[in-house]
């Protein structure tokens, strides 16, 4: 189905409910919606951490610690 079809069958529903329930399904919009703002602002933070150079500095450092260094490996 189409959006449009779609939003045409949901007004004639909410149509025929109360008062109440009309409140409840504003109020469930309302929270879809913050769910969406919420995914944009998680991937725009991840884009930002990713393209920062600010951990670029780790990049230089030798390592530490080899696989020689090891007591036990996993098996």
């Amino acid at each position: 189905m189409d959006r449009k079809v779609l939003l045409e069958k949901l007004k004639i529903k909410i149509d025929l409910l109360p008062d109440s329930k009309i409140q409840e399904i504003d109020d469930f919009a309302d929270f879809l919606l913050s769910k969406i703002d919420d995914k944009i602002a998680v991937e725009g933070i991840q884009k930002l951490i990713s393209d920062s150079k600010a951990f670029d500095f780790l990049n230089d450092d030798e390592d530490l610690y080899t696989v020689s260094d090891l007591k036990e490996k996993y098996k």
